[in-house]
């Protein structure tokens, strides 16, 4: 017989290897790209691939051609993709059509394409489906090529809380095509600005810089084409890039910080996250202001509330918040909102992330332009402060 004191335990490491890998034209029938990253040991077995419905619209037929093209037998699946449609109920409709598809374990993981929220939705399943199978994501707005592109993270929205739910679920290889932000309407475009505007804060004042000179201009170009030679930087001064494409270095740049921060500590044992400047206040509020905010307007506005925390320590030079709040409004994007001007409503939001941070406020903040430092002892005299300042961006005749 087993003795009462017995003891057994386990010990196991996962190593986890995933790309991120850049090509051009993804749909163009001569790349084999798409297909390259999938195991097609058997011809017959049916490709499973989902997209977001505005991909559809716009890319489908495209899509379908160059299956057919490739002679894959396949099962397209269309998924809304909007925040307030991030739900376990539609992680639940991609299962049934893994199912319908007869996914397999490991061989012809499913495509797929489209924004975040879709590929929070797909990844999550993926990580559910007979306990877990690979995938391949291909993200086509900005948002999801700087920042969704480099995570291993899931999630839905849950109980008016956002990415309550979720796993670690790290795909197989994810697909970077800059082509598709051609057709991404501006307000996506500047909504991926505010991820790489808050990387730029925290981590990469080169960033900083090129966002100054040569946002606007990229935005308007939607990330095709050179900026004009000097660009438009209130600050002026000499041109920054001396190249053909600021893009290329923009999202680089973005993408290689993401990659810095987030490999040594992917399963975030450590709740110490430089990344998560901009994402201590906005995930309540974001979710509050669905669906006024998007949600890189929204990591904007707690990155600008954050840089007046900063400053009331001593740590932002009254120039550097200028520059941050002038950079911002370059690039489109929100320096104010009521619900960021409400301190009863950021000591909630700053509440629920100290219980996910494990009951530590560990807020980044700016220490300078491209560098963070972690703040535990935030009253809420400095949130009201904040608040304040955060008031005095408001247009005249909202205030």
């Amino acid at each position: 017989m087993t003795s009462p004191s017995a003891k057994w335990e386990v010990r196991a490491e996962l190593g986890v290897h995933y790309e991120i890998v850049e090509s051009v034209d993804l749909l163009s029938v001569d790349n084999v790209a798409l297909l390259g990253s999938v195991d097609r040991s058997d011809p017959s077995d049916t490709q499973l691939v989902l997209v977001d419905t505005t991909i559809d619209r716009l890319y489908g037929d495209r899509l379908r051609a160059y299956l057919e093209y490739h002679r894959v037998p396949y099962h397209l699946v269309s998924l809304p993709s909007a925040e307030e449609q991030k739900t376990i109920d539609l992680v639940l409709s991609v299962a049934s059509a893994m199912n319908e598809a007869k996914a397999f374990r490991v061989r012809n993981p499913p495509i797929a394409i489209g924004g975040g929220v879709m590929l929070d939705i797909v990844g999550l399943a993926a990580s559910l489906y007979r306990r877990g199978i690979p995938y391949i994501r291909v993200p086509t707005t900005l948002l999801g090529l700087v920042d969704v592109s480099v995570a291993a993270k899931t999630g839905v929205n849950f109980e008016g809380f956002r990415n309550r739910l979720g796993s670690y679920s790290p795909p197989l290889r994810t697909l970077i095509d800059r082509s598709f932000l051609a057709t991404l309407p501006t307000r996506q475009l500047r909504n991926g600005m505010g991820e790489i505007f808050k990387m730029a804060l925290i981590k990469d004042a080169r960033l900083f810089g090129l966002l100054e000179r040569y946002g606007a201009e990229l935005i308007e170009g939607k990330f095709q084409d050179a900026a004009p030679p000097g660009g438009t930087a209130a600050s002026g001064g000499p041109p920054l890039w001396t190249g053909a494409n600021p893009a290329d270095e923009v999202i680089g740049r973005a993408i290689q910080g993401m990659v810095e921060e987030l490999q040594p500590n992917l399963w975030e044992k450590q709740l110490e996250r430089s990344v998560d400047y901009g994402h201590s206040f906005s995930p309540l509020l974001e979710m509050r202001a669905l669906p006024d905010l998007y949600h890189g307007e929204a990591v904007t506005l707690d990155c600008v509330f954050s840089a007046f925390l900063a400053a009331h320590r001593g740590l932002l030079r009254s120039d550097e918040v200028h520059r941050v709040v002038a950079c911002a409004r370059s690039l489109g994007l929100p320096v104010w909102h009521p619900l960021f001007c409400d301190a009863d409503a950021l000591g909630e939001a700053l509440a629920d992330t100290v219980r996910h941070r494990n009951g530590d406020q560990n807020l980044p903040v700016m220490a300078g332009i491209g560098s963070a430092r972690f703040l535990n002892d935030v009253t809420p005299a400095e949130l009201d402060a904040a608040a304040a300042a955060m008031a005095e961006l408001a247009p005249v005749g909202a205030r």
